[in-house]
């Protein structure tokens, strides 16, 4: 052995490995102590070791080149002890110099390790589970190269294989509990309900051959499956309005647009190139640098930019199916769930043209690729389900209520019936629902209100018609961008802007400026805020990048063409930032014709330190319109992503209340109009008190309009408005609770 040599092998070194550890491979009884030999050997290192994890989350030293060999079946360490643990937990790479002088460093005496200074430690992992860990050390204080890295992680994907030989289990359960019903708590992306049984979605296609006979001849495999992939996208995207399967489907090319941008990237295939050249076949080249991009995604805080790992799960999927030549897919039985980790926009149009009925996944966003096709294809679904598909088991059912945003798992025939007898229900609700339609927002007493919807997308304009709102109040102009991944320029904005209109006709459409940032990022824009929430977003961005926002101040006035336009700013947190960015619209304005018959320039109402600069707003601005989400979270200090205090902070409390009643007295005086955007607009409760305290446009979700519309004919608003000020008085009686309880007596369905 080469002992205290440092360095890596060259191409034609790794070359030889890979051939060596071919001819290792097909012995499939070959014993784990001659790999460790041979990568030692081959990686100039005095020491590799594999660890194998056991049942209970335990790392166990399987076998060793260069401790005590006494140690192997003895030592173990807890995922999460220790730097191998540490590796195991985390599915990182940890390099490291000086590993016994590392925080998480675990002394075993019986390995003898003592001598050892420098450590690269890599996870071995299949379809995204971590089966053990494999390490090589050195005496030599040193950091491991990027090459010797590649080397360490190619040996690890082969080791993938050959370890659940080796009695490897990826902690999956077992026993009693496997059987019985679970509930998981998670995200609604769209509503609806759904029950029947799970399809769960391959997240990766076993790679049959991992090693190259010829890297030439796997190249062109790669260019050849790369071609005919992107021709079969082609087909599915331009199928879509003929096949039936949801004609709104055509309006969300921004996604599907941005989809095809991704799988036409040079940069992640060229990489596959390089693998290949190093001795791998195409399919595990792919599987490679799938495993690769994700590493680095993961390590991703920005809620969007982790949900484009789905983007590069689906094309590296897509690609390997390809490359296989098997595209038989399982018959899908009627009423189907997919279930999934991840969700890539094309793989969800697949499943839906054959007929699922709902979807789970465990890693999604409202404002994710699958979140925004759900919608559009009115599908049932649900997202943010941590620990799901590690529960589920082969022919299990579940149920999808993606109006309470429950996913329950194995639900008994009693449950099923329930939820079954509840679609009846709900379809009928609709029904009975669609008759509000062409009815104006009034209440029993006859005080109208106007309802407003927010929306994103042009798929989402068809919405106005079958709802019967009375416009748009809130269009969020980041959503399209954020789908095509990138900020269009004038023209393009302009485009999208002007159909905005054109569909609403006569009805008015509030415009709100790009709001970008915390959880809204687009690629190439990842910060390293601890609090996004609370950062550069939004206005801030636009003020300190003044020719973006001119970029789209110029093309909403385009696309206005001399009609009436409405602007609002975002995330104003003092009246001195709302006047900056009014100037630069009214410059703007000057340069632009036919400028607007009207022009009205508002803010939202987020932060509550403009409700201590109110006389000067209100001097400013021609309408405020409340965000509630994030008033609500800035109110309480309480980061409404944070699952642990989802429920903590009501709307309905004093302190809310008082704010918004000071905002409309206040804004009574100078006649400025006052309206409410957000989730809390759509809730029939929280529709009803905004009403009573004098706020009566409110903007929400299309679910919200109708179910609203029929809530409030039932209602007398100036007899509860009553009712509302003596439950304030009242004392240490939550709000909630006696508003709920008065509507109850009172008969009101909502």
């Amino acid at each position: 052995m080469r002992v205290g040599t440092t360095g890596g092998l060259g191409m034609s070194g790794q070359r030889r490995l890979l051939s060596r550890l071919r001819t290792l491979r097909a012995h499939d009884s070959a014993p784990l102590s001659v790999l460790v030999r041979l990568v030692a050997s081959e990686l100039v290192s005095e020491v590799c070791s594999i660890y194998v994890q056991r049942p209970g989350d335990i790392l166990e030293l399987a076998a060793t080149e260069g401790l005590n060999s006494d140690a192997i079946g003895r030592t173990r360490l807890r995922v999460g002890e220790g730097i191998v643990g540490l590796c195991a937990a985390t599915g990182t790479v940890m390099n490291l110099p000086d590993a016994q002088n590392h925080p998480a460093f675990a002394y075993r005496p019986e390995t003898g390790e003592e001598p050892f200074a420098s450590m690269l430690a890599v996870p071995v992992r299949r379809t995204g589970r971590s089966l053990g860990v494999l390490a090589v050390q050195n005496r030599t204080p040193r950091n491991y190269t990027e090459a010797e890295i590649d080397e360490l992680e190619t040996v690890a994907m082969l080791l993938a294989e050959m370890l659940p030989n080796s009695g490897a289990t990826d902690g999956s359960p077992e026993g009693l509990g496997a059987t019985l019903p679970r509930l998981f708590t998670g995200t609604p992306l769209m509503g609806g309900i759904a029950v029947g049984p799970i399809i769960r979605l391959r997240s990766s296609r076993k790679v049959a051959k991992l090693l190259a006979d010829d890297p030439q001849a796997e190249q062109k495999r790669l260019e050849a499956a790369v071609e005919q992939m992107r021709r079969g996208l082609d087909d599915l995207f331009a199928d879509v309005p003929h096949s039936g399967r949801a004609a709104d489907v055509t309006a969300s090319k921004e996604v599907l647009e941005a989809y095809r941008l991704v799988a036409a990237d040079a940069g992640w295939l060229n990489r596959v190139g390089d693998v290949i050249r190093s001795g791998l076949t195409a399919e595990a080249a792919v599987q490679r640098v799938a495993q690769e991009l994700h590493d680095r995604m993961r390590r991703i805080s920005d809620a969007y930019l982790r949900e484009r790992l789905a983007d590069m799960e689906d094309l590296a999927n897509r690609l390997l199916t390809t490359l296989s030549g098997d595209t038989t897919r399982p018959p899908v039985p009627e009423n189907a769930i997919l279930v999934a980790r991840r969700l890539g926009p094309a793989e969800l149009l697949d499943w839906h043209g054959r007929g699922i009925a709902g979807v789970a996944i465990e890693e999604a966003s409202p404002a994710g690729h699958a979140a925004i096709l759900a919608r559009a294809l009115d599908i049932p679904a649900l997202g943010s389900l941590r620990g799901m598909l590690d529960s589920i088991e082969p022919g299990d059912e579940a149920v999808v209520d993606a109006d309470e945003g429950q996913f329950i798992l194995r639900p008994d025939s009693e449950v099923q019936h329930a939820y079954r007898r509840a679609q009846e229900a709900r379809t009928a609700k609709n029904i009975e629902l669609a008759k509000w339609r062409d009815r104006p927002a009034v209440t029993a007493d006859g005080v109208h209100l106007k309802l407003m919807l927010n929306v994103g997308l042009s798929l989402e304009l068809p919405q106005l018609d079958r709802t019967g709102a009375d416009g748009i109040g809130l269009f969020r102009t980041e959503i399209a961008m954020l789908a095509r991944g990138s900020v269009a320029d004038v023209a393009e904005q302009a485009a999208i802007y002007g159909r905005v209109l054109d569909e609403a006709g006569d009805r008015p459409v509030i415009f709100r400026t790009l709001d970008l940032g915390a959880d809204k990022l687009l690629p190439g824009t990842i910060t390293d805020e601890e609090n996004p929430a609370m950062g550069w977003r939004s206005l801030r961005v636009g003020l300190d990048r003044p020719a973006l926002l001119r970029r789209q101040l110029r093309a909403l006035l385009l696309a206005a063409g001399g009609r009436e336009l409405s602007v609002m700013f975002p995330m104003v947190a003092t009246v001195a930032e709302f006047r900056a960015a009014k100037a630069l619209l009214l410059a703007e304005a000057s340069r632009v014709r036919p400028a607007p018959e009207r022009l009205r320039i508002g803010t939202m109402l987020e932060i509550p330190a403009l409700m201590w600069q109110l006389p000067e707003l209100l001097s400013e601005t021609d309408f405020i319109s409340v965000g509630s989400n994030d008033l609500l979270q800035f109110l309480f200090a309480a980061d409404r992503g944070t699952p642990s205090l989802y429920d903590r902070y009501d709307f309905l409390s004093r302190p809310m209340l008082d704010l918004l009643e000071q905002l409309v007295v206040a804004a009574n005086v100078t006649g400025t109009p006052v309206s409410l955007c957000g989730e809390a607009a759509s809730r029939p409760l929280e529709a009803l008190v905004l009403a009573a305290i004098g706020i009566r446009t409110l903007s929400m979700p299309a679910s919200g309009i109708l179910p609203i519309k029929a809530m409030l004919a039932q209602v007398e608003l100036r007899s509860f408005q009553s009712v509302l000020t003596a439950i304030r008085r009242g004392g240490d009686v939550g709000l909630r609770e006696a508003i709920t309880t008065w509507a109850r007596e009172a008969g009101i369905v909502a």
